[in-house]
């Protein structure tokens, strides 16, 4: 019988808590990290898992370290410097970033972790926070086709889609593409709430037509009712972490040299939204700045 690796888990916030979770009843064993340690330590307590003081102290301990945090910036922050997760780094283990980081910053930290005799995967997922309890997650994979056998079984703890997409850097270049196509998908179907409305069509009515037409998204399907119309915007996704997913979205574009029109002013959009309600309103909130601009309501408080 195979002895199950030692998993070190940094980042334990709306997602990472639920992922974490899942994976130790799975029956693996945790080390944890968390820019907040009263919060690791409240998991450690409900899982029975082990706390690190440290990247390095975590990276002694474990055989694959899963990172999930707000950016490739503080990915690299918690991987480099004497106490950061690559001093510590044991031979052949495999760090998997599921952060939605930027490609190429994850294409540097994998040589940075291949000079400390590891290895670094990219896999971010997509889902949210309701998928992420579930275990449902979509789940996007960089990396040598040998390193996801070693982690696949883990991975499926916390997703039930799992592709491979290319090298490493190549899964957050599309989660980052995924997110704008969300994006986008979620802001043209708001405004056409609006031009409906104000034709005096019912919204709630619309998004029923909507899912039952060629119009339909997973916005339309998942977000809609549940979040804009009743008012909750609540869906468990920042809305400066959907800005910083298009910037790398549209930083690819640049460096792709691929015209980009649409993509970069609902990018504009989304910024502009970011200005004027705050980074750390949820992602959904966006409809109030359609709504600012039309002077008028969709939600439940129309």
């Amino acid at each position: 019988m195979s002895v199950k690796p030692r998993i070190g888990f940094v980042g334990l916030g709306q997602m990472g808590w639920p992922m974490a979770s899942l994976v130790s009843a799975a029956g693996y064993e945790l080390t944890l990290l968390d820019a907040d340690p009263k919060r690791a330590q409240a998991l450690a307590s409900e899982l029975k898992a082990q706390v690190a003081q440290s990247g390095k102290q975590l990276a002694q301990a474990c055989d694959v370290i899963i990172t999930i945090l707000p950016n490739s910036d503080v990915v690299g922050a918690v991987l480099e410097g004497e106490n950061g997760i690559l001093a510590g780094l044991q031979p052949d283990a495999i760090i998997v970033e599921m952060t939605s980081g930027a490609p190429a910053k994850t294409l540097a930290l994998a040589k940075l972790a291949a000079q400390a005799g590891g290895h670094l995967v990219d896999a971010p997922v997509s889902g949210g926070v309701p998928r992420a309890k579930t275990g449902d997650l979509a789940i996007m994979f960089g990396g040598d086709q040998a390193l996801l056998g070693r982690v696949e079984p883990i991975l499926a703890c916390m997703g039930n889609s799992i592709d491979r997409v290319g090298e490493v850097g190549s899964a957050h270049a599309m989660k980052a593409l995924n997110n704008l196509v969300s994006a986008g998908g979620f802001l043209i179907g708001i405004e056409a709430l609006m031009i409906g409305k104000r034709f005096g069509l019912s919204p709630d009515k619309m998004v029923d037509v909507l899912n039952a037409s060629s119009g339909m998204n997973n916005s339309t399907q998942k977000k809609f009712k549940q979040y804009v119309l009743s008012g909750r915007y609540d869906a468990g996704f920042g809305l400066g972490l959907m800005v910083k997913d298009l910037g790398i979205a549209m930083g690819i574009a640049r460096d792709t040299k691929t015209p980009a029109a649409f993509s970069a002013l609902c990018y504009e959009m989304w910024a502009a939204s970011a200005q004027m309600l705050g980074d750390d309103q949820d992602h959904t909130a966006i409809a109030k700045l359609v709504q600012t601009l039309a002077n008028d309501a969709i939600d439940q408080n129309d």
